[in-house]
């Protein structure tokens, strides 16, 4: 059997050389977030309800695509899979500049911008879980949470990156700028990664003759971890579909300096304290995680003005930063070698939905109520997922449990 692992390179430098593709990807997907729900509000004329169920739409396929994502890798091994994102991801490019060259027809351009997401959405779900299950493959299991942290800098690295480069595409003008140009460099970043990719051996699946983990059993083996990820997850999803619209509500300027602020706080967090998720335990480190979340988000609502919303970001990005890997490496550990694409497709589905579901709640809460109600809601869920946390290192730390 095969693996892409080397006796030679260290465990770092050979998750480094793979998690570029998902680098990649995460930049296409940060290259919009300034600027998309601006254009469906702003540029098309609809409601900032259905500019947020745009966005989410984006993780509504991610979720669909999780359990695919994770029967593949188990099944075929991860590199196809990851190919099989990246051109996804060139699709998802290639229709969002044609939604951009039909905003004189609303209607068409909103309709190729939602297919775009589709394809964006299962670019994310296949890559990201491709990509982590190939590096535990060429790093090792006992690296499961290097793995998992080095693809999450690059994941919300590159949304930090995107972000501003976006929103300064979106200022060159007509023709070829705004969501022209936006979409012709989320085709082109896939493309240059499909070039690479050529280049790397594969991992094959490990041999079992077990039957292999079905999704149901996944989803129940990673239910409360998942929700603790899910209420997180909220609070990122209010940053990510909405702080771009706060600032605009407001008439501030800096809204995709606060999005990379956001994006490089998380990075921050999760290169120096990964570490304290061995030390101090993922449950722990979760429930911190998502105080500071509450906080941050509880800091934009409460106290509107431009300097606490970018306070209230980095504070966001930081709780939310080793919220996935704090209690994605008790998850994936606990279904065995043969299904740990399965079971981190079950476990990322709580990030994917509660994302999504975000679309359908907060844009209304907005409407009826204003971004003050939709921030602490936000926060409400995070303080929610702090006290499953809790729950659920009671129950670990229960001397009834076997």
């Amino acid at each position: 059997m095969g693996t892409s692992q080397t006796s030679d390179a260290s465990p770092v430098s050979r998750v480094l050389s793979v998690v570029l593709f998902n680098l990649l990807v995460y930049i296409v997907i940060g290259l919009p977030n300034a600027v998309l729900t601006i254009f469906v509000h702003t540029v098309l004329g609809y409601s900032t309800t259905l500019a947020g169920l745009t966005f989410a739409l984006q993780y509504l396929a991610t979720f669909a695509a999780r359990s695919s994502a994770g029967r593949l890798v188990d099944k075929i091994g991860p590199k196809p899979v990851v190919i099989g994102g990246l051109l996804s991801c060139v699709s998802a490019g290639a229709l969002l500049g044609w939604a951009g060259m039909m905003q004189h027809m609303p209607a068409v351009s909103l309709g190729i911008l939602l297919l775009s997401r589709l394809f964006l959405g299962w670019a994310e779900s296949w890559t990201s879980t491709g990509v982590i299950i190939w590096n535990i493959h060429r790093a090792g299991a006992e690296n499961t949470a290097l793995a998992i942290s080095w693809n999450g800098i690059c994941s919300y690295g590159g949304i930090a990156l995107g972000a501003p480069v976006g929103a300064t595409l979106a200022l060159i003008p007509s023709p070829y700028g705004g969501l022209v140009a936006v979409g012709a460099l989320s085709a082109a970043l896939p493309l240059f990664g499909l070039a690479l990719i050529g280049f790397y051996q594969g991992a094959q699946p490990h041999p079992s003759t077990e039957t292999p983990l079905s999704f149901r059993k996944a989803l129940r083996l990673v239910l409360w971890h998942g929700c603790a990820l899910a209420a997180g997850s909220i609070g990122f999803a209010a940053i990510s579909s909405f702080l771009a619209l706060y600032y605009a509500a407001h008439h501030w300027a800096g809204a995709a300096t606060a999005l990379a602020v956001f994006g490089g706080v998380f990075v921050c967090i999760r290169f120096f304290f990964a570490s304290q998720i061995k030390r101090r335990g993922g449950v722990f480190v979760a429930i911190i995680s998502l105080l500071v979340e509450t906080i941050g988000l509880g800091i934009i609502g409460i106290f509107p003005s431009r300097h606490n919303a970018l306070l209230g970001a980095a504070l966001t990005g930081a709780g939310f930063s080793l919220l996935f890997p704090a209690l994605g490496v008790l998850a994936v550990n606990k279904a065995g070698p043969r299904n740990r694409g399965a079971a981190l497709s079950a476990y990322s589905i709580f990030l994917d939905l509660a994302i999504a579901c975000s679309g359908f709640t907060l844009g209304p809460i907005i409407e009826f109520s204003g971004y003050t109600a939709m921030f602490l809601t936000s926060a409400g869920c995070c303080l929610l997922g702090a006290l499953i946390s809790y729950l659920l290192q009671r129950v670990r730390h229960s001397p009834s449990v076997a």
